[in-house]
């Protein structure tokens, strides 16, 4: 990914397609989002790095170029830190992804049609840090979004920290190590169940101890693989593990297909009265082989 220093900033070209607006009307989707501030079609984020914190905003430079500014005095001190920031906005917004073979399949399926011409340029928006993505994972369970929501800015303001910055804090989520140094009891004043406290408990300390890591996982030969290494930690079934392995771990064929919001996607689509069989979506999904993340994503935008 093709990427220059001007006066302290940095432009960052983006892959033919790519829609800044989308993704960011995507991430604006919650008023109860903590951990950046959207504004003037800009967005603000503080980055917890091993030895710095910058506080970045991102906004359009011009068609196919982002510009990074560095806001609060956060410019990186070396090289290396500042390659490391760059880094997680790639991932953090999916760039090094073309999305125009999918485009191609989509383009006649009469599931996603529909949803890629409207959000053309919509990219699968990330969760770069492991640890976040596993709890926002745990948190989402059983639960509506809004809630999920409140859930994780109860989480982040009482065990984060914050950068402020013209009025605001912007928030970075919790260490592995603060949360795995927590007992239930601890927790219990966030108002998530007993089952959820423990759970997160359980991956902080395997992340903590580093019993488990991205690079552990993205060495798995294929999904299946990686969903196994997943699902095997308490807390995490199926859908939870490709949850992550979509918006953390970056497989394209990674597939929840039990997903409720999934179901409702298709069948609006469809116009039935009922919700798919999982034996009809995966007969629909067969097109979609080594794209199912991001036809399911398309066909959750069609609903939030």
């Amino acid at each position: 990914m093709f990427w220059v220093e001007v006066d302290d900033k940095i432009h960052l070209h983006t892959p033919s397609g790519f829609n800044f607006s989308k993704n960011l009307h995507y991430l604006s989707r919650s008023t109860n989002e903590c951990l950046f501030l959207i504004q003037d079609n800009k967005i603000r984020k503080a980055i917890s790095l091993e030895n710095w914190t910058p506080l970045i905003e991102i906004s359009e430079y011009e068609d196919n170029i982002l510009q990074i500014e560095f806001l609060n005095h956060t410019y990186p001190p070396n090289k290396n830190t500042l390659e490391q920031i760059v880094a997680y906005v790639i991932e953090w917004f999916d760039l090094e992804v073309d999305l125009q073979e999918f485009y191609k399949l989509a383009s006649t399926d009469p599931i996603l049609s529909q949803a890629t011409i409207q959000f053309e340029g919509l990219h699968i928006m990330g969760i770069p840090d492991l640890f976040e993505a596993m709890t926002w994972g745990i948190l989402g369970q059983q639960i509506n979004l809004a809630y999920a929501y409140t859930l994780k800015r109860r989480l982040v303001e009482t065990y984060g920290r914050s950068i402020p910055y013209e009025g605001h804090n912007y928030w970075l989520f919790p260490t592995p190590c603060t949360i795995a140094n927590l007992t239930v009891q601890d927790l219990s004043g966030l108002k998530m169940t007993v089952k959820k406290c423990e759970y997160l408990i359980e991956v902080a300390n395997l992340i903590h101890t580093e019993s488990l890591t991205k690079e552990m996982i993205l060495e798995a030969k294929d999904v299946k693989t990686a969903e196994k290494i997943l699902t095997q930690i308490r807390g995490i079934g199926p859908w939870t593990a490709n949850y992550v392995l979509m918006r953390c771990l970056r497989f394209p064929s990674a597939f929840p297909i039990d997903d409720v919001g999934l179901h409702n996607a298709i069948k609006q689509v469809n116009g039935s009265q009922t919700k798919p069989t999982k034996s009809e979506i995966m007969q629909l999904a067969q097109p979609w082989a080594g794209w199912e993340a991001y036809a399911t994503f398309y066909l959750w935008r069609l609903l939030y």
